[in-house]
């Protein structure tokens, strides 16, 4: 069975990740998965694995889950310390049929017992430090078990006393039945949790598979996003049924970064957008880390021309390009465009691109009370095709208020050039009256201010702009440097200047503007 094979296996029946894993072994088990850390189920097994070892592992796991109560249709929700083994333990969950439900591990206690009480007793699978955490929450009364990866705590299971434990046959869940619930990253409020079944989840990687299809040889594809998210599970589908070699990271300082590349020489990466800003610096590195780098590739938010740019300038490889995906948990992808190292820095950040190839999602702006949309109306976007989530779970009617027939409303407001490409310039809930698109002032402060690692335009408290920076080493910013940056958008206030660590993010590091605004107004209501 080749990786083709597999694919269209994918294609066909739907994507079953708990199946994944053995498929990709049967056809190149000798393909390496490395860490840039350990696996806090399976220490013993290293930083540098194969794929048959990881399929191997993920039978195991089941393995032991089955052992410790575990059964086909059981809702499993996998909340614990950020580690690859997370899409593992998922996989192995899977795998007997049960449904993994994946808990971003920057969720907070009380967030974590709601969205348990919405479960409907699961199973909890957790480690220590996270089941400490959970300390208030009355798990005995929300979940069905609780199950450690490791240690020992009352009232628990652990998967290491359960080594050794019977394989069991593989169990396939109906195409059309929830597979994976992961969870929206939580901007507005408490977090949906989104169904995805086989069906869904395989028809996302249609445009994607084109787009690897550009990697001629068999080169490392490094992934750096969180792993409980819906995107990680097609990119590890698509690196295991591609055979590329996989480096999955962890760890998001630019140093360490740069040591893993530099060693392993990636010819894809793809990560948060606001990790690569972060990485820019590295642009710089005499190493040249970035060098072997063929396609930079980004979803969950809009990136800046800058940070395109800069990346590609620092590429080595002819036809370099970076390709951006617009989309969402609950539409995967929706349109696309590359962006090349000699336009990318005069690029419209947001022009986030055209449909993808036939058989894709198709999109569409709906004007707002009765106007066409235009640039200067914007409307919102909308997308359908046979890849949008089923349903939020417990929340049908939550879901159904998004939804129109095959449509699905996703939140943003943009419009269409006469070419087709969508630009999408805020999300509705975001929009601050006599702006345009907070992001599109964004894009252009940030490509003239290269001391900038972050700006932010949130809604003030008498609905004015107001600008949130954050500076290299948090460096004061210079007035007269920002008000010539500046100068096209009069409307602005003066910057608010504060540390990067302070922003409020989402667990795939978007900025939550509604906390951010909030913070702001609180801070000024103290002051008077």
């Amino acid at each position: 069975m080749k990786g083709s094979t597999v694919y269209r296996s994918i294609h066909k029946r739907g994507l079953h990740i708990g199946l994944l894993p053995g498929m990709a072994a049967a056809v190149n088990g000798s393909a390496p998965i490395t860490l840039d850390h350990d696996l806090d189920v399976l220490p013993e097994a290293g930083r540098h694995l194969t794929v048959a070892r990881y399929a191997e592992a993920v039978d195991d796991l089941a393995a032991r889950l089955w052992a410790a109560g575990v059964r086909p249709g059981e809702r499993v929700v996998v909340h614990k310390t950020a580690n690859a083994d997370i899409w593992m333990l998922g996989a192995a969950a899977s795998r007997i049929g049960a449904v993994p439900v994946m808990l971003s591990p920057a969720l907070d206690a009380p967030t974590v017992a709601a969205l348990l009480q919405r479960l409907g007793r699961p199973g909890l699978l957790t480690d220590t430090p996270k089941l400490d955490g959970l300390a208030g929450v009355p798990l005995a009364e929300l979940t069905e078990r609780v199950v450690l990866v490791a240690g020992e705590r009352p009232g628990a299971r652990s998967l290491a006393g359960l080594a050794g434990s019977p394989r069991v046959a593989p169990v396939i869940r109906p195409v059309d039945e929830a597979a994976v619930i992961t969870h929206t990253s939580g901007t507005t409020g408490l977090p949906k949790l989104v169904v995805h079944t086989p069906r869904t989840q395989g028809l996302r990687l249609l445009p994607q598979w084109r787009l690897l299809s550009l990697m001629r040889q068999k080169e490392t594809v490094a992934i750096h996003i969180p792993f409980v998210h819906s995107r990680m599970v097609a990119a590890m589908a698509l690196a295991l049924a591609k055979e590329f070699p996989i480096l999955l990271l962890r760890e998001p300082g630019p140093d360490a970064v740069a040591e893993q590349f530099l060693k392993h020489r990636p010819g894809l990466v793809e990560a948060l957008p606001n990790s690569l800003m972060e990485w820019e610096g590295l642009t710089e590195d005499p190493r040249r880390p970035f060098a072997s780098v063929k396609v930079f590739s980004s979803t969950f938010d809009a990136i800046h021309p800058r940070t395109m740019s800069r990346l590609l300038k620092s590429s080595d490889r002819r036809g370099a390009l970076f390709f951006q995906i617009y989309g969402q948990s609950e539409v995967g992808p929706a349109v696309g465009r590359a962006y090349f190292r000699r336009t990318a820095h005069r690029a419209n950040g947001r022009c986030v691109g055209w449909a993808m190839p036939l058989g894709a999602a198709k999109v569409r702006v709906v004007g707002r009370d009765g106007r066409r949309p235009s640039e200067k109306e914007p409307g919102f976007i909308e997308v359908a095709w046979d890849g949008l989530a089923k349903t939020y779970f417990a929340e049908q009617e939550r879901y159904d208020i998004n939804r129109d027939g095959d449509w699905w409303r996703t939140g943003d407001v943009g419009y269409r050039t006469r070419l087709g490409c969508l630009h999408m310039l805020d999300r509705e809930v975001d929009m601050i009256d006599g702006v345009r698109s907070s992001l599109e002032v964004e894009d252009a402060v940030l490509s003239r201010l290269d001391e900038l690692t972050e700006l932010v335009v949130v809604q003030g408290p008498d609905s004015e702009p107001v600008p949130v920076v954050c500076t290299v080493d948090d460096k004061p910013l210079d007035p007269e440097r920002w008000r010539a940056a500046a100068a096209d958008f009069p409307r602005l206030t003066d910057p608010v200047h504060i540390p990067q660590a302070e922003l409020p993010r989402t667990a795939t590091l978007k900025v939550q503007r509604l906390a951010l605004a909030q913070r702001l107004k609180e801070q000024l209501e103290n002051r008077t």
